[in-house]
């Protein structure tokens, strides 16, 4: 990682010239920056960051529905509305995609440009550093929302307490469900903790046995519904041991190697196994709104304690569970 001096964009007809308040960093971001086998397709060097909020600075000669001055969000994964996928109202698994961050430039620099469909207004109400976080809350509301069943009342595990396993946690929290987010020990240092103090269970499973835990949480049932966000090979296994029968997993991270899932139990308890990737549109409205009216309490989630002129400390932080949502200022 080192920082770099660019020319600012200029936008094109279609674009507006985002000026960047806030940007976080993002599981992604962090297997990305490991340079994983996954991740070995980005071209380096490259900008790197998808997550950021920003105020419009300029706009090109075709924009119509922003202007300058507005506080605004990008969807980072851009479809392109011809495939078939598209077109069949599933933009957020397009045929040929693209991502902020990773196949152009992204968002840790002061400015960036982007069409205009791409983008969300964001009222004034809600503060930029908080609305930096809207594409992984859009990625919590589409798994609770959309992908999954949840009701209130419903017992939910979520597997893995980083980025993505703290706001599906709190997103499930606040339509009523009893939530329990299970980690390990490195977790105990700050992520566990954190899910603590704003009023939601946890279970270090390296120290706790969590068939006990799991069978007084549940009456001895299992869950209704269990959340991977581990990105671990593993997950969707655990989470088919710990979900009751007729019950559901919702796979959102994304592992690394092969899963070793052994069907037959998942056929005879039919057990429903979804997943979850991206978010839409919609999702992103919701997560805005979700800010708006204080659901999700962002300072409690957010770590601003790392600088852009450091940049290495905080993915080296987040590597090691020191942190859970890393936000850099650029304003």
């Amino acid at each position: 990682m080192e920082v770099q001096q660019r020319d600012s964009p200029t936008p094109d007809d279609d674009e507006v010239l985002i000026e960047v308040h806030s940007a976080g960093l993002c599981g992604s971001d962090a297997h990305a920056y490991t340079y994983e086998d996954g991740y070995k397709w980005i071209p380096i060097p490259r900008i790197m960051g998808h997550e950021y909020a920003g105020t419009v600075v300029g706009t090109g000669n075709d924009v119509s529905s922003l202007s300058v001055g507005d506080h605004v969000v990008e969807e980072p994964i851009h479809s392109c509305g011809r495939c078939f996928q598209c077109k069949n109202g599933q933009a957020n698994v397009c045929r040929n995609f693209s991502i902020r961050g990773m196949h152009r430039d992204g968002a840790y620099a002061e400015y960036v440009t982007v069409d205009e469909s791409f983008v969300h207004y964001v009222p004034d109400s809600i503060p930029l550093e908080h609305a930096a976080i809207t594409e992984p809350a859009s990625i919590a509301t589409r798994a609770v929302f959309t992908q999954s069943s949840v009701t209130p009342g419903d017992n939910v595990l979520v597997e893995g307490p980083g980025p993505i396993g703290v706001l599906t946690a709190v997103v499930a929290d606040s339509i009523g469900a009893n939530v329990l987010v299970s980690g390990l020990k490195p977790d105990t240092q700050y992520r566990l903790p954190l899910l603590d103090d704003i009023g939601i269970e946890t279970i270090n499973v390296e120290n706790e046995p969590p068939e006990d835990r799991h069978e007084s949480f549940t009456d001895s049932i299992g869950f209704d519904t269990v959340f991977d966000t581990t990105g671990h090979h593993t997950g969707v296994e655990m989470g088919v041991d710990h979900v009751r029968k007729g019950g559901e997993v919702v796979v959102i991270g994304l592992p690394g190697a092969p899963s070793e899932l052994f069907v037959t139990p998942v056929v005879r308890g039919e057990i429903t196994i979804e997943t979850s990737y991206g978010s839409k549109w919609r999702n992103f409205e919701q997560a805005v709104r979700l800010m708006e009216n204080d659901t999700i309490d962002v300072d409690a989630l957010v770590d601003r304690s790392y600088s852009v002129d450091d940049p290495t400390a905080a993915f080296e932080g987040f590597l090691n569970a020191e942190t859970c949502k890393p936000v850099f200022t650029f304003a």
